[in-house]
């Protein structure tokens, strides 16, 4: 049997994805996001490759060929999972790539954040330095990041990687997980006593808005909010809000609403020296794509092979 796969968003994994070892016709588009162009692309495909492309119940029933979509990430919400099982679809994700990417990036933005360093630098292009009567100004505000406290929302195998390179920076560690495990505090005391928080849980209909106005207030005034999991998850217009009336002290973004904002968004809209938005691009080193690239490929020779690997139920 040959199996025609098509991946309909090559050019967001920027890594070497080598061809599967089995009989196969493989065909590649840089994007695709219309409902149209998915249908038209994958209506003789058994097996889809996808980073981002949505793939809702509309989409699927007009697919009754596909047999697997091989989700290039570890998030797999941008897909309606009921539809999938009942079309008899298998879901395959990536795990454990980002082992060192996400807990880097996440790492970065808190100590760009609390010792501002983009502020800083921003001044020194406007001159603000050589207008200085000294030798240093102090227009931003500097904390350290030893003997600081680190909200850990979601502690699964992200989160202890952060865990363990917040420790070696002296940072005292306050894991929150919904599914029980030594050391836990509840969601509560990570807002109240946090200097740092970094959410690291799945979008699902009860996490989405999980950090909003309210919790915004319980947070302390210098407080940092870093996101490198899914947009949804924090309510914008709140969170800008805090920043702008000096609620919490900064925030850090990698990941907003809609992915690309096309027609704007606002923290990618406002100019503030306390928010970082950088362009989901926290899982994206080099060695990490890499690792991803590899794993689904693994993830379509075991599907073929009667031995599917890491499925998304």
């Amino acid at each position: 049997m040959t199996h025609r796969i098509v991946f309909l968003d090559r050019e967001s994994v920027d890594a070497k994805v080598r061809r599967p070892d089995f009989e196969h016709e493989y065909t590649e588009y840089d994007s695709t996001w219309t409902h149209d162009d998915i249908v038209e692309r994958l209506k003789d495909a058994d097996i889809a490759l996808i980073n981002k492309v949505p793939m809702r119940a509309e989409t699927l029933k007009a697919l009754p060929n596909l047999k697997l979509i091989a989700v290039a990430a570890t998030g797999t919400d941008i897909i309606d999972k009921p539809q999938a099982k009942a079309q008899g679809i298998t879901i395959s994700n990536i795990r454990g790539y980002a082992f060192n990417t996400v807990p880097e990036h996440v790492i970065g933005l808190m100590f760009a954040l609390r010792r501002s360093i983009v502020p800083y630098a921003n001044s020194v292009k406007r001159g603000d330095w050589a207008k200085s009567s000294q030798f240093c100004y102090f227009d931003y505000p500097i904390y350290d990041i030893a003997g600081s406290k680190l909200g850990i929302v979601g502690y699964g195998a992200l989160g202890k990687s952060i865990g363990k390179r917040a420790e070696a920076l002296g940072m005292t560690v306050l894991p929150y997980d919904v599914f029980p495990q030594d050391g836990l505090v509840d969601f509560e005391t990570v807002l109240t006593e946090s200097d740092v928080i970094t959410i690291h849980v799945p979008l699902t209909p009860d996490t989405k808005n999980m950090f909003g106005a309210e919790q915004f207030k319980k947070m302390k005034n210098s407080a940092l909010l870093i996101n490198t999991a899914r947009g949804g998850l924090v309510d914008e217009a709140a969170l800008l809000e805090a920043l702008k009336s000096g609620e919490i002290g900064g925030a850090g973004f990698d990941v907003v609403v809609p992915e690309p904002p096309r027609d704007g968004n606002i923290l990618c809209d406002a100019d503030l020296p306390n928010l970082i938005v950088t362009p989901h691009v926290a899982w994206a080193s080099k060695e990490a794509m890499q690792i991803l690239a590899d794993q689904l490929i693994d993830n379509v020779e075991n599907f073929v092979a009667g031995k599917p690997s890491n499925i998304v139920e």
